[in-house]
């Protein structure tokens, strides 16, 4: 009898199944994954570039931009980074509300991924149902910052926008809509057993390979690996809040590092998240939301600074780094971001190993990839910068020959 033969299959960098650019490559023998690589590099924005021609201020901004779900995580990330150099003191009102913020954010975003995983598997009625919910807290985050996406609240030394009393009981309503979503919510996805059978034992990672590839976030805690920046250093008010890192035996007193443990995982961390807000608009301290409200002022300030910084913070994706270099400049000397979807990019080969073919889109979806946040473009020859002057000459250069070409055409 012979064997089947394999084959390599392509699956990128544009495909349905795939909501962000990347390649992967699966080796197949019949139905079943024997290997599988990836490649990241489709996406070039050059932000961290950009960043170092702006002022710090100017660069929180770009920094919202990274990545459009987790646009708390990159500027809170970048602020921290700046106030650790700087040596700013954050008032405790301000680091409270930025823990608010986080909070909704990690929400919205664990919720946005439990739509696409339904997607994934093909319930896109799940998918609407989910995304219906998280209208709520878009709803709460637009009326607390005035934005649903880039909210640009956040500042170095503390937040732009304060929480009032008035909008307290707004945010209260929202906490008891999701206590009752939350229910309705674990009913769909754990009870089902079609979504069971398209996820439980499917694209296991194991705790040995979470450690090993450095895994972060859902990802890792899926796999039993109990790390979270807010409880391993914490930041913001989240010293205050005892966070624990979340493990899917804390519902099924098992781990299997299956999809269905990182869906189990960001379910229960949306109730976390529900507890911290709540926890927080109860404790929330008075005080100023600044460290500085004068804006000349601070920059005049973070002039003077000659010192390096660094920032960890738990995005919704898990571990996020900020590194920076301030020296005595009006810009900053170097400024790299290691996003968590770059490491958890790495732990997809494992999980692929030894899966069906059409569990692929599931398995590469269960880590939430955020591909614009781990591309970013690195300038390797200085010589092959194209000023937008000599673009512009180009162009004229091409439209004045096609022209020539069409006047020739039109003598045939």
């Amino acid at each position: 009898m012979n064997k089947s033969k394999k084959c390599s299959i392509s699956i990128g960098p544009i495909h349905p199944a795939l909501k962000e650019p990347i390649q992967i490559e699966v080796l197949v023998e019949g139905e079943r994954v024997k290997d599988a690589s990836f490649s990241l590099g489709h996406v070039h924005r050059g932000i961290e570039w950009m960043g170092l021609r702006r002022n710090p201020i100017q660069i929180i901004y770009l920094a919202e931009r990274v990545c459009g779900i987790c646009n708390i995580s990159h500027p809170l990330a970048f602020c921290i980074a700046v106030e650790n150099a700087a040596n700013i003191r954050v008032p405790e009102r301000a680091e409270y509300l930025r823990t608010i913020y986080a909070e909704l954010e990690r929400i919205h975003s664990h919720l946005l991924f439990l739509g696409v995983a339904a997607h994934e598997l093909g319930f896109d009625s799940i998918l609407h149902y989910i995304w219906l919910i998280r209208e709520k807290v878009l709803d709460v985050i637009e009326y607390l910052t005035g934005n649903r996406i880039t909210k640009a609240v956040l500042m170095i030394g503390g937040v732009r926008r304060d929480i009032s009393k008035k909008q307290i009981p707004k945010i209260k309503e929202m906490l008891a809509y999701y206590k009752k979503a939350y229910e309705k919510l674990c009913e769909i996805l754990l009870d089902d057993p079609t979504i069971k059978l398209r996820t439980r034992d499917i694209g296991v990672l194991s705790k040995e390979e979470a450690l090993k590839l450095c895994a972060v976030g859902p990802t890792a805690r899926a796999s039993g690996v109990k790390k979270d920046t807010r409880q391993d250093f914490p930041y913001a008010a989240y010293a205050d809040l005892d966070v624990e890192a979340i493990t899917p035996d804390v519902l099924l007193g098992e781990i299997r590092g299956d999809v269905f443990d990182r869906i189990i995982v960001r379910l229960l961390e949306i109730k976390q998240s529900l507890e911290l807000i709540e926890k927080c608009i109860k404790e929330l301290p008075e005080g100023p939301t600044l460290y500085e409200p004068v804006l000349q002022k601070l920059l005049v300030d973070l002039k003077k600074v000659d010192n390096e910084g660094i920032a960890l913070v738990e995005a919704p994706r898990g571990e996020l780094i900020h590194y920076l270099r301030m020296q005595n400049s009006e810009t900053l000397f170097a400024w790299k971001i290691r996003a968590p979807t770059y490491a958890n990019m790495h732990t997809i080969v494992p999980m692929l190993k030894d899966s069906e073919l059409a569990d692929v889109p599931i398995i590469v979806a269960s880590i939430d990839p955020c591909l614009s946040c781990a591309n970013r473009a690195v300038l390797a020859d200085k010589e092959a910068i194209i000023a937008q002057e000599k673009i512009h000459e180009l162009c004229v250069k091409k439209t004045l020959k096609i022209k020539e070409r069409l006047k020739r055409w039109e003598h045939v």
